[in-house]
């Protein structure tokens, strides 16, 4: 059943034609009964805002930009909602206001210049310690050989998937004490020479100790040749299934950048040559900290 307007503003002062002119707005597009009811009580959270704040009936020839951007930063900031929330309010006041621009109720729409909130950039996910140390030992329990050296590439060397795919035998340098490996298909085929930690290089020749003799170059084979990023996925995705983790390639070197920075702070001329950032803006994304780490330094506040 459609409103019809009457209680729309319970409570509300308002002018006498705001009820029967937000009733028009929901009669005129199909909306959902849920949705309708929605964008009624957002409608009237604006209204009841504007009466509190000005001390004047809510007429909606009466709203100006400036209400809507009080009415922005209220929502934000004394409410606390999230900026998703904000800005659905934001989105659906501006096709209210702009339908009655259409409808020539009003002559301008001062919800149209309110940009809306950016989202706060977080960094990009990555596994926590005990859960690279979980996936590292369901690998060495199966003595997974080819997995562990895959893993680890993306783990210790910031591998991408197009990196393992298209690495080679005469792009890998494995010494005692050093090691290295070039990757030759990088994003934009760019080539970057990364070093190998010792856990890697070690993860990485055993794998080459029992790789099956195969006319192709490329470091991973399987039973047909070479494989293809459907196979080093599938190899990835296995292990995040037995771990219970929904893991995927990109997932790993996310958590490589994380451990870097960490063990090696503000260095991030050094990540970005490992990673192959070619603007060391998007390696500074690594800085910022996850949703997790926000919540865990908000509860460390004490007044």
């Amino acid at each position: 059943m459609k409103n019809s307007g009457v209680n729309l503003f319970d409570g509300v002062p308002v002018g006498k034609d705001e009820p029967s002119l937000v009733s028009a707005f929901l009669d005129q597009h199909d909306f959902a009964e849920g949705t309708r009811r929605l964008i009624g009580l957002d409608i009237k959270q604006f209204a009841r805002w504007f009466a509190e704040a000005n001390r004047e009936k809510f007429v909606i020839g009466r709203v100006t930009m400036r209400d809507v951007l009080d009415y922005r930063d209220h929502l934000r900031r004394e409410k606390g909602q999230a900026v998703a929330t904000v800005n659905r309010s934001l989105v659906l006041l501006r096709r209210f206001f702009g339908w009655l621009v259409e409808e020539e109720h009003i002559a301008a729409n001062p919800a149209k210049g309110v940009k809306q909130l950016k989202r706060q950039p977080l960094a990009p996910k990555g596994l926590d310690r005990s859960q690279v140390r979980k996936l590292l030992r369901e690998v060495e329990l199966r003595q997974d050989l080819r997995a562990n050296a895959v893993l680890s590439l993306m783990l210790y060397a910031g591998a991408r998937i197009s990196d393992v795919v298209g690495l080679e035998l005469h792009d890998l340098e494995l010494n005692e004490r050093s090691g290295s490996a070039t990757f030759r298909q990088g994003k934009g085929n760019k080539q970057r020479t990364v070093p190998l930690p010792l856990p890697c290089r070690k993860a990485v020749q055993a794998y080459l100790e029992v790789r099956p003799p195969m006319k192709t170059e490329r470091v991973f084979v399987g039973e047909r040749g070479a494989l293809g990023e459907r196979g080093i996925r599938a190899i990835v995705e296995k292990y995040g299934t037995i771990c219970g983790i929904d893991l995927h390639p990109h997932l790993l070197r996310h958590t490589m950048a994380h451990r870097f920075l960490e063990d090696n702070p503000g260095d991030l001329v050094s990540l970005a040559q490992i990673l192959g950032h070619s603007n060391i803006n998007t390696t500074a994304l690594y800085c910022q900290r996850t949703q997790g780490q926000l919540g865990e330094a908000s509860e460390r506040m004490n007044y």
